[in-house]
């Protein structure tokens, strides 16, 4: 997974530690919020990074398809009884 560093820089600021059960956390200020609800971490010395797991796009998915196997009859899909549209004189 690529990833991609944002060159603009805030202030640094005191943020508070806490405990959640058995892991350490920390309180992120509104101004540093991250998108969605999952982030890589990642340590470079004593700093820790954290930036956000986005969404894969359209390229990436069919990317995965095309890495994975076609469908066969093991598959055991449901049959889908589909049957050809009437056509209809509508003029």
């Amino acid at each position: 997974m690529p990833q991609h560093r944002h060159s603009t820089t805030r202030p640094s600021k005191e943020a508070k530690l806490f405990r959640n059960n058995r892991n350490q956390a920390v309180r992120i200020p509104v101004e540093f919020e991250l998108p969605g609800e999952k982030v890589l971490i990642s340590r470079e010395g004593d700093r820790l990074v954290i930036e956000p797991i986005r969404k894969a796009g359209l390229g990436a998915l069919l990317a995965q398809w095309a890495n994975e196997p076609p469908l066969g009859p093991e598959d055991n899909l449901p049959e889908i009884n589909d049957a050809p549209v009437e056509s209809e004189d509508i003029f």
